[in-house]
């Protein structure tokens, strides 16, 4: 089933890259005060940071073919990994909930293009709920438009990123075209400086920043759920790092220009895209342009959400859920997050991003440090599927990895409480909530890798890497040779000893 190749992975990520919420990043963190320039530059090097990450843990799944739940087994033990697969799952969930809120955004325009009067229907909806009757519908409509791609197999959704690849760019590269034959680049590209100094900018920079990695946080932790059917070399996934800074960073310029183009046209900050496509008058535009953001809502939210949240749930309740199951209980569950006040405004927006990367960034660290450092790239496949094998630890669990995951996380909960109730006053016990991804990799990977040189688990070494195809079975096969003549015996010489390695298997 390893059937995708570059384009697949090329396509995977410029789907991933052209959603609204990374046309939203410089935008949004102009609107706290930062100038164009510097907006840009903070997406340029968030994505320099994250492409790392995301390429080490791409490569682990390349090279074992397992996905992310089975590979944190053997950095977090066997049981232990549960306490990464259930973070990702809930944060993969509400992310899921946040991308259908802005695919319900993108169906509201659509459908008051093509029905004017849908966008005057009547509210009956309270103000507290935070949502109008025809967002409501909106919403319901993509959610259930999202639900025969929640039950393909991640095969099949390749060429749904191939396609949207094509479509979308085009489309964002009209608008931008429209920015500036419009208004020539707006009056954003005439604020050089910042509106904020002092503390104010530093402190603004790195909450910037964290919220912008916290975006692509998940991708840095679940590559290995899509890497693993990689059919190319481990050395393409180091292509990552020039790749993703370049197109997040352009697709940041596309929303600059355009929210610049809105506020010379119509004297508004349009940082969401969707508000400022309302504003034209050609109807067939609006519905066009509301349509490339609806797909690319679609694709973002299959691949980088579901899935994830998918996977997990499958490792968690593997008797009852497979991915297509995985799936679909995701998509029941977004309705309980009502991201529709989550994205209220731009401030809540980061607010939001920052929190997502509180948890993601331990535990990144853990299994990149585990695989690369600790375990110098050597895992075995087989163990990773053994409850009692080498990676079982103490009682199941790497008390190393769980201690260095609430080092990492500790310093940022008095922000996060904050984040979630204002009126709990933390003081500067806040501060280090706003650079939070970094601090908590940092400082996870070094307790982590520390802890494990002090206290070395040396039942979970082995003097080789081995990996899927390695695997011997009872009669002496490898994996998808049983069709091959010669008795098991001549094989297993043939390929290095596997009446040894059954041995200590068994």
């Amino acid at each position: 089933m390893r059937k995708w190749g570059v384009t697949s992975f090329i396509a995977y990520w410029i789907s991933d890259a052209f959603n609204a919420s990374t046309w939203q990043f410089a935008s949004s963190i102009i609107a706290i005060g930062l100038s164009w320039r510097e907006s840009l530059g903070i997406v340029a090097l968030a994505f320099f940071i994250i492409s790392f990450v995301i390429a080490l843990n791409g490569a682990i799944g390349v090279i074992h073919h397992c996905s992310f739940p089975a590979l944190a087994r053997a950095s977090w033990g066997f049981w232990g990994s549960y306490i990464a697969i259930v973070s990702r799952a809930v944060l993969g969930t509400f992310w899921f909930s946040i991308q259908t809120m802005n695919g319900a955004n993108t169906l509201r325009v659509m459908l008051g293009a093509i029905w004017p009067s849908f966008l005057t229907l009547k509210n009956d909806l309270p103000a507290s709920a935070g949502i109008t009757t025809n967002t409501m519908l909106s919403f319901f409509l993509f959610w259930l438009l999202q639900i025969p791609f929640l039950c393909m197999h991640p095969n099949k959704l390749r060429w749904l990123f191939m396609a949207k690849s094509i479509i979308v760019p085009i489309a964002w590269v009209a608008i931008m075209v429209w920015a500036f034959a419009e208004t020539g680049g707006g009056e954003m590209f005439s604020q050089q400086k910042a509106t904020l100094s002092g503390s104010a900018y530093s402190w603004a920079f790195l909450s910037s920043l964290t919220s912008v990695i916290g975006n692509y946080a998940t991708l840095s932790v679940n590559q290995a759920d899509f890497s693993r059917y990689s059919r190319v070399s481990v050395k393409w996934q180091l292509i990552y790092v020039p790749f993703l800074p370049i197109v997040f960073t352009f697709i940041a310029f596309i929303g600059i220009a355009s929210t610049s183009a809105g506020l010379s046209k119509y004297g508004a900050v349009y940082w969401d895209p969707m508000a400022l496509i309302e504003n034209w008058e050609s109807r067939a535009a609006r519905f066009f342009a509301a349509f490339s953001f609806a797909l690319a809502a679609l694709g973002v939210n299959i691949s980088a959400n579901s899935l994830s949240a998918a996977n997990d749930l499958t490792a968690l309740f593997p008797k009852y859920v497979n991915i297509r199951r995985g799936q679909l209980i995701c998509a029941v569950l977004c309705w309980a997050l009502v991201p529709w006040k989550i994205l209220a405004s731009a401030i809540s927006f980061l607010n939001f991003m920052a929190a997502y990367a509180v948890f993601l960034g331990p535990i990144a660290a853990i299994m990149v440090c585990d695989f690369w450092i600790v375990h110098r790239g050597k895992y075995d496949t087989l163990a990773l599927y053994q409850p009692h094998g080498i990676y079982r630890y103490t009682y199941g669990v790497n008390w190393r990895a769980v201690t260095a995951f609430l080092i990492g996380v500790a310093p940022n909960l008095p922000g996060f409480i904050n984040s979630i109730n204002p009126s709990i006053e933390v003081g500067v016990g806040g501060r280090p909530y706003q650079f939070g991804w970094l601090l908590g990799f940092v400082s996870t990977s070094l307790v982590h890798v520390g802890l494990s040189a002090i206290f070395k688990p040396q039942e979970t070494f082995v003097e080789k890497s081995v990996g899927p195809d390695d695997v011997y079975d009872a009669t002496g096969y490898v994996d998808g040779e049983s069709e091959r003549s010669g008795s098991g015996e001549e094989i297993g010489r043939e390929k290095g000893g596997w009446k040894e390695r059954l041995e200590r298997i068994l």
